[in-house]
């Protein structure tokens, strides 16, 4: 019996490793677009005269009145939530995944109810860190002006609470972002990598599975991004004072899949190797 809690234990702890070491690196590479993707969900229409016109037109505008760091705007919040997320999103993806096995349903079926399952946790998890990242991310003044991330989450929870006016404004739209998002995630992405025959060659096996993760992740973002535009709308700035509209579900759509899509193939292969190398580490002990 202390063995096997022993093996849980590692195990678990490799699961989380390798899950915080995927969500540290993905958002390292990929929060440029974030911010790109958060401003075109909350811009007010053409009538805006700070509306974008293009992606090219907010790369440029953001690289031209706010400077390089603009695009790191709210990282530090991501930062302080990928490690803590990304590792409950695989844990406990890890962990419903073996409590469905339990049950009778089909393996690819259970590959999906398990992401829906890790989705839900995780979104429970990330939002406080959610609602201080998008108020950074929609404050267009220069990186330097704008406040910390310390100093915005005291404010928020000043002036609104903890609340779901608060801290936790838009809990709703979270658990269905992470949940539609990983339900179809990790179950696209297991499913058809068990379909697909394994290559010998590593770099052809290292190419199937990021073209397989690649897939997955746009096609999780596609499904997803109305519950990611309600949420960016609800923690964000409203369109139109007082109101909360959920017009243009789709915005933001192109920034959304440049960064999810190539970010969700470098989550899963980063937690695979991660964890895999812990797991052949601790077996040559």
């Amino acid at each position: 019996m202390a063995r096997q809690r022993g093996g849980f234990l590692q195990e678990a702890a490799h699961q989380i490793v390798a899950g915080g070491s995927a969500g540290l690196v993905e958002i390292c590479l990929m929060h440029p677009l974030d911010v790109v993707k958060t401003r075109f969900q909350i811009q007010r229409g053409k009538t805006d005269p700070t509306s974008y016109k293009s992606l090219g037109d907010c790369f440029r505008t953001i690289f031209h009145r706010e400077g390089l760091l603009g695009f790191y705007k709210g990282i530090f919040p991501p930062i302080l939530a990928e490690t803590p997320k990304r590792a409950v999103k695989f844990f406990t993806f890890e962990q419903y995944k073996k409590l469905l096995g339990y049950a009778s349903l089909p393996p690819g079926l259970a590959f999906a109810v398990a992401g829906l399952g890790s989705g839900l946790t995780e979104a429970v998890v990330v939002n406080p860190f959610e609602v201080v990242k998008v108020t950074l991310q929609t404050n267009r003044n220069a990186f330097t002006e704008q406040p910390s991330s310390f100093v915005q989450a005291r404010e928020i929870i000043k002036t609104s609470g903890l609340g779901f006016q608060g801290l936790n404004k838009g809990l709703t739209a979270t658990l269905g972002r992470h949940g539609v998002f990983n339900m179809v995630y990790f179950g696209f992405y297991f499913n058809v990598k068990n379909i697909l025959p394994v290559n010998k060659d590593p770099n052809l096996e290292f190419l199937r599975k990021f073209g397989i993760g690649l897939v997955s992740g746009t096609i999780a973002s596609i499904i997803n991004i109305p519950f990611d535009v309600a949420k960016s709308r609800i923690q964000g700035p409203q369109p139109v004072p007082g109101e909360i509209k959920f017009l243009a579900l789709y915005k933001g759509l192109v920034p959304k899949i440049m960064r999810l899509g190539p970010g969700g193939a470098v989550m899963l292969l980063v937690y695979e190797y991660v964890y895999a190398w812990l797991q052949d580490t601790a077996d040559h002990k």
